[in-house]
């Protein structure tokens, strides 16, 4: 993978490529995975400067506690990627906006 960013990003980003189509991943393992358990926010901050999103599916990493998380391209592209792959993820701890709101 070619991607330009410093050595972590492009750790995490190639975690995060191994993740599964249909299948998520923690903050904490993609943490676990690059060999920097404790750097879970970082791993966020990677996260949201991947240029090849959804390429690279950072849509993917959910938080620990099954909420969705961030997403540089807004939660409701987020769910709407992780549904489409049909991926369950805790209704009501999850808040997308109305449409018409916007």
């Amino acid at each position: 993978m070619s991607l330009m960013g410093t050595a972590f990003q492009r750790a995490v980003w190639k975690a995060c490529a191994k993740i599964p189509k249909g299948k998520v991943a923690s903050y904490a393992d993609i943490a676990r995975a690059v060999g920097r358990p404790k750097a879970v926010r970082a791993v966020g901050n990677a996260l949201n400067a991947n240029p090849r999103a959804p390429e690279v599916p950072c849509h993917r990493v959910i938080r620990s506690d099954g909420r969705i998380g961030g997403y540089a391209h807004g939660t409701r592209k987020k769910m709407a990627l992780l549904l489409k792959e049909r991926i369950k993820i805790k209704k009501e701890l999850v808040s997308i906006p109305n449409p018409t709101m916007d």
